[in-house]
């Protein structure tokens, strides 16, 4: 009974912290708008920067990597009756990245988990989510498609578990978790075909 109550605490609390909008709630605060009726519809970084600028692109996604990062770490210090084996840190970062994309406080409508999903993989490991962030940095400057650094450095997060020995817990989730971000990317990809997507300027 205790291991379910330890995983009912961790899932819907984690979900809970994923959900809160970030970038909803700065462009609504600072010009009224509401971001999903503006550019992709998305609620994270990118789009927030297309409103308000570079500065808040840089303090949406931060706050985004904190709040994926955050759950993740309570969930590795608190958590007892799992301990040793990172299945309620893993459990943490998936409520996380779906709280993010399906926020209960915006009607299940969200961001694409880029900033957040890093942040539960600098909790896990953070030689990987240093590196993952490297990647997505230099990735995005030399094409210009913060679409194309965020594909690539998700998809590179499993092998990068793998090569530093992380748990096959934490394995299997960067790589669900990279196929579920990619997904959300569809629209992006689409674009990226047609050579339609935006440029980072």
């Amino acid at each position: 009974m205790e291991k379910i109550l330890e995983i009912l605490a961790v899932v819907v609390s984690a979900y809970i912290i994923g959900s809160i909008p970030t970038g909803y709630i700065i462009v609504k605060i600072f010009t009224g708008q509401d971001i999903r009726t503006i550019g992709s519809g998305s609620t994270g970084a990118t789009n927030v920067k297309r409103v308000m600028g570079k500065k808040w692109f840089f303090i949406t996604m931060l706050l985004d990597a904190f709040k994926g990062a955050l759950p993740v770490i309570l969930a590795a210090m608190f958590a007892k009756s799992f301990s040793g084996i990172g299945l309620l840190p893993v459990l943490a970062s998936v409520a996380v990245i779906l709280g993010h994309s399906k926020s209960i406080f915006l009607k299940f409508t969200g961001g694409k988990s880029v900033a957040s999903g890093i942040g539960t993989i600098l909790a896990l490991n953070w030689q990987v989510g240093l590196i993952i962030a490297g990647i997505w940095a230099v990735v995005t400057f030399f094409t210009r498609y913060v679409s194309v650094g965020s594909i690539t450095a998700v998809a590179l997060s499993p092998l990068l578990m793998y090569v530093f020995n992380a748990p096959s817990a934490y394995i299997v989730y960067c790589a669900l978790g990279a196929l579920y971000i990619i997904w959300l990317h569809r629209s992006n990809i689409q674009r990226l075909i047609k050579g339609e997507e935006n440029k980072v300027r």
